[in-house]
């Protein structure tokens, strides 16, 4: 299956184009670019820098994918942008490439959503099945999990962890990092429970839900230590995969502090 690539469009002769993409009026793609089977760049879209698009990936008008970062210290070094398959970018979204400090690469996985005008910034590493609604801005360096959902003017904090399944609400200031099926809301935002509609729609059952909300109670309770609390829910709950996994999350190295309850 051939290409299609609008006479209007700029697509350097170096770029690589899989089978049955599609390139439309007023495109930009540069040298370095490489698009995967069946992407669709609908129109007005900038892919340029070491920018990798993956499979059946679509792009609505006045995207930029794989600009320069926006950072002081970027001094034109190769970094790079990767984008999953499947996923959808809606108008004016804009992903920036990495910097030398930070790893070299802005990466995004598979099948993620991201609505109007949402920013990623450079050196993120965003997972699979994220939604961005409208606006959301995430700063450089931030780490979000699969299956995070970010309401409309939401805005993380550089270097702030987003752990998987977490859900955060609409205009939150996330500047803690928060833990996996965490829910959080405000300015600036706080713990106000567990992502449980987001779980159950996302086939966790029912002993599965309560045992997170029976450890979450238990770890932001008032008695004792956090630290004492910690090590009482490692042992209590030792055999759920779930709790250990906000367990690790929390004691894994970090530059940010954690989003805790109010």
């Amino acid at each position: 299956m051939s290409s299609f690539v609008h006479p209007s469009a700029i697509v350097d002769p170096a770029a690589q184009l899989g089978d049955g993409v599609e390139v439309g009026p007023f495109c930009i793609v540069g040298p370095y670019v490489t698009l995967g089977d069946g992407v669709r760049l609908i129109s007005h879209v900038s892919v340029t820098g070491r920018t990798t698009i993956g499979t059946q990936t679509l792009v609505y008008p006045f995207c930029s994918i794989g600009a320069p970062p926006q950072d002081i210290g970027w001094k034109g070094q190769v970094t790079e942008a990767h984008l999953g398959e499947r996923c959808i970018l809606r108008e004016q979204v804009s992903i920036h490439a990495g910097t030398e400090k930070g790893g070299g690469v802005t990466r995004i996985g598979d099948d993620c959503f991201f609505m109007v005008t949402s920013h990623i910034a450079h050196d993120c590493q965003i997972g699979s099945k994220v939604v961005l609604a409208n606006a959301v801005q995430v700063g450089g360096h931030a780490v979000v999990g699969d299956n995070v959902w970010m309401g409309a003017l939401a805005g993380v904090h550089q270097f702030c962890r987003i752990g998987r399944h977490a859900f955060v609400g609409a205009m939150a200031a996330v500047i803690q990092d928060v833990i996996p099926y965490g829910n959080v809301n405000g300015n600036h935002a706080h713990l106000v429970g567990l992502n449980v509609v987001g779980l159950r729609r996302r086939g966790f059952s029912r002993e599965q839900v309560h045992t997170l909300r029976s450890a979450y109670r238990q770890l932001f309770a008032e008695e004792g230590t956090f630290q004492e609390r910690l090590e009482d829910v490692s042992r209590d709950f030792a055999d759920f995969a779930e709790v250990q996994e906000i367990l690790r999350f929390i004691r894994a190295e970090s530059t940010r502090p954690l989003c805790m309850p109010n």
